[in-house]
């Protein structure tokens, strides 16, 4: 068997949650501008992340609207707030935004703990929360809200594209080790049930370390003396790049194979000493690997108005978010009451930068193809990093909901797979 090198899923970092107050924002008339508001990461941990989905965002707004800014006769504003890494202050920020700004869509954000806050803000205030990058899959499952959509992909997703290859590239057992905070742990679940629909067996529980860490050494020790065939490896933020080092230096790659999915290009760059290339994996989005039109027009003009930079993990995350909100709001006449954009967005179906997206009408997540793809270099000076081996498309059928089983349809069963 070849060996397959160490990818690190993506993941976004866990914050504090925050309590919010008891308020409904809904008036009689809203503006005629359409206020967005963009709670991102500029400044903290997934800057890099942050950053791709508020340039997404914005070029997808621009593509959907044929460059006018406008839908249903309301010119857009876009406003946008770094909350640096920090859970409470992305709370705040969501607050104002909506009391003092006159927001009426909120989009956010790379972090899945800082996006369950806004979670419930957005819920309280009745206003629609597009979530993403943050990819917790209980965003659009065990803590549903009518009110939350996700055009990105959540960690069933992840799970979907690599478990059919597991056991046939790796070996029939294997063992997670993940960042202790929300996201972490959704993924693990995620890859534990997808992992044992194809035979694949856990050796052990999922070991979990504090994103915080910076030294991974008995970590990797209990990895290595787990006997398992392969190992997940879930993690973000600062600790990623010490702990490819880490692995490498311990040498758990010589014991053991890894499979997952690759990152952001400068994150990729950053440890390109400790990855083996060639190595197959699988990623979210890179922009060499869509062949369609849309993509064509997001790179270009990425290129142009973001100095020479190329669309990077995230940005397709932001683009399709923004064509979803148009879309919806097409449909809704410019309303942005609940009860006209939520059934306006629920099952809408659209082409994106990765083909076709459907936003599922039962948990109000979207779903979208992933890709399977081989590293070939991490010194193009363009990012040509990749050799496409597969697009892989997921069923919106057999993707499971968990957004509870009153949201079932005589289609999909949404009771939590915990509950099943």
């Amino acid at each position: 068997m070849r060996k397959l090198s160490l990818i690190v899923l993506v993941t976004v970092m866990a914050l504090s949650l925050v309590l919010i107050p008891s308020h409904t924002a809904k008036t009689e008339a809203r503006q005629d501008t359409l206020k967005i508001g963009v709670i991102t990461d500029r400044t903290g941990l997934l800057a890099v992340y942050g950053i791709e989905l508020e340039n997404g965002f914005a070029l997808g707004l621009d593509y959907a609207t044929g460059g006018t800014m406008e839908v249903a006769g309301r010119p857009i504003e876009i406003i946008v707030r770094d909350y640096g890494g920090d859970a409470v202050v992305a709370a705040e920020q969501a607050v104002d935004l909506i009391e003092g700004e006159g927001v009426e869509i909120l989009v956010g954000a790379p972090s899945s703990d800082v996006t369950q806050g806004l979670v419930a803000i957005a819920a309280d205030y009745g206003v629609i929360l597009m979530a993403g990058p943050a990819a917790a899959k209980n965003l659009t499952g065990d803590l549903f809200e009518e009110t939350t959509f996700r055009a990105c992909r959540n960690s069933w997703h992840d799970a979907m594209a690599l478990a059919p290859y597991w056991v046939d590239a790796i070996g029939e057992t294997y063992v997670q080790f993940a960042a202790d905070y929300s996201f972490g742990r959704e993924a693990a679940e995620a890859f534990d049930y997808m992992l044992q629909q194809y035979d694949a067996t856990p050796v052990q529980d999922t070991i979990y370390g504090s994103l915080t860490l910076t030294e991974f050494g008995p970590f990797l020790d209990e990895i290595m003396d787990s006997g398992a065939d392969g190992v997940i490896y879930i993690w973000a933020g600062a600790g990623t790049i010490p702990l490819v080092q880490q692995i490498d230096e311990a040498g758990v790659t010589d014991e053991m194979a890894a499979i997952g999915f690759f990152n952001s290009n400068d994150i990729m760059v950053a440890f390109a000493d400790a990855q083996e290339i060639p190595s197959d994996g699988f990623i979210i989005y890179h922009y060499t690997l869509p062949d369609n039109e849309i993509n064509d027009w997001l790179v270009q003009q990425h290129i142009e108005r973001f100095d020479g930079d190329v669309p990077d993990l995230f940005t397709e995350c932001g683009f399709a978010t923004g064509q979803a909100i148009v879309a919806g709001l097409e449909n809704s006449e410019g309303s942005t009451f609940v009860e006209d954009l939520v059934p306006a967005l629920e099952g809408l179906e659209w082409e994106g930068p990765k083909g076709t997206y459907y936003l599922r009408a039962e948990d109000h997540q979207a779903v979208m193809p992933m890709y399977a793809v081989r590293l070939t270099n991490l010194d193009d000076p363009e990012f040509r990093f990749y050799e496409r081996l597969d697009v892989i498309e997921i069923d919106p059928l057999e993707m499971p909901c968990e957004a509870g089983a009153d949201r079932s349809s005589d289609e999909l069963d949404c009771t939590p797979v915990t509950e099943r």
